[in-house]
């Protein structure tokens, strides 16, 4: 297996710069025994009554700040929570990095700075903020900007629409930075007529970290280091997961953070259990799933850890030939672009 095995062409006006509208518009390839072109909106006649959709609540916070080190100006994107949580320290990538020492001050605005606790690799710092959490929370909304993915050109700051559009209907816990995109094509009025088909519904959470952007860089893919996220999976959630399998209902996995979150969790018998912690878990060609039968996903970039855990469920030829027939058809890809459902491969 090699990272080259997972590239592809994709034209530049293939990436999708702005959501459907409305967000249950956006085109559905249905990647089972053949291919079928639809709309998100068809998606409750793709399923049967019984089937459990299992969707992820995180919310994504406004971690994309702007400062200043004296007189140089000083880009940051908070990653991931250091030890201490939410408030007091973050790692974050910062631009220019090399202008940043230890112990050094960046001021984002009044009353909203940070200390540089450490540097590392890479870019990356570790920040102490001198902000209780409800403060922290407070001043990045107010100063912060949506942490777009770098393929969604936009001027510095942001846009104020993407503060609705880069979040889904089911956000509900603050910790990602970056959107589990699968749920963005979700509407009131499509939950609706899912729920009148008779498909259920239970919520996990996966606070989506930027390493989901990090491009595979070594050669084999078995090398590349996965970035550890946290999630939970509540006993209730648990249960109706379980329940649903039990009664032969199909476990729907919107998103892939909501199907590496589920693997986490299943133990030898297939079953799903409370989970609270991180996970890591790195989903390549021939992994046998334990839990999901369908997954709702974004079409994702090429030697991408994405790309290469769609290839894992839904075979690496189908997923092949998916790809360049949705280039072909002009589908729209990444963050903000079409969606595919894709029937898992039963294990040769």
């Amino acid at each position: 297996m090699r990272t080259e095995d997972f590239d592809f062409d994709l034209p530049r006006e293939s990436i999708a710069q702005a959501p459907a509208s409305p967000r249950d518009a956006a085109r559905l390839l249905v990647v089972g025994e053949d291919l079928q072109d639809r709309i998100v909106r068809d998606l409750p006649r793709c399923l049967r009554p019984g089937d459990l959709l299992v969707v992820n609540d995180t919310r994504v916070i406004p971690s994309r700040l702007f400062g200043r080190r004296g007189a140089a100006q000083i880009e940051v994107t908070l990653t991931e929570p250091a030890p201490g949580g939410l408030a007091a320290r973050w790692r974050a990538f910062a631009r220019p990095a090399r202008k940043l020492r230890l112990g050094e001050e960046v001021e984002f605005g009044p009353g909203f700075a940070a200390r540089v606790a450490a540097k590392e690799d890479g870019g990356a710092v570790i920040l102490d903020f001198e902000l209780d959490a409800e403060g922290l929370r407070a001043a990045l909304a107010r100063h912060g900007a949506m942490p777009l993915p770098p393929y969604i050109r936009r001027p510095r700051g942001g846009e104020s629409r993407d503060r609705e559009d880069y979040q889904t209907l089911f956000a509900a816990r603050d910790g990602a930075v970056a959107a589990p995109t699968a749920g963005l094509h979700f509407t009131p009025e499509l939950l609706q007529a899912l729920e009148a088909r008779g498909v259920g519904r239970a919520t996990v959470t996966l606070h989506v970290g930027a390493g989901t952007f990090l491009p595979v860089t070594a050669e084999d893919p078995r090398d590349h280091r996965m970035h550890g996220e946290t999630g939970e999976i509540t006993e209730q959630a648990a249960e109706a997961i379980n329940g649903a399998r039990a009664a032969d209902g199909r476990i729907v996995a919107v998103g892939s953070t909501a199907l590496r979150l589920l693997e986490s969790a299943a133990d030898d018998a297939c079953r799903v259990r409370p989970f609270a912690g991180s996970t890591d878990i790195f989903i390549l060609p021939g992994y046998r799933f334990r839990t999901a039968d369908l997954m709702l996903t974004n079409f994702h970039l090429p030697r991408s850890t994405l790309f290469m855990l769609v290839c894992a469920f839904a075979g690496t030829a189908p997923m092949t030939r998916a790809y360049a027939h949705a280039i072909h058809a002009g589908y729209r890809f990444y963050s903000y672009g079409d969606a595919c459902l894709l029937h898992r491969a039963e294990p040769s």
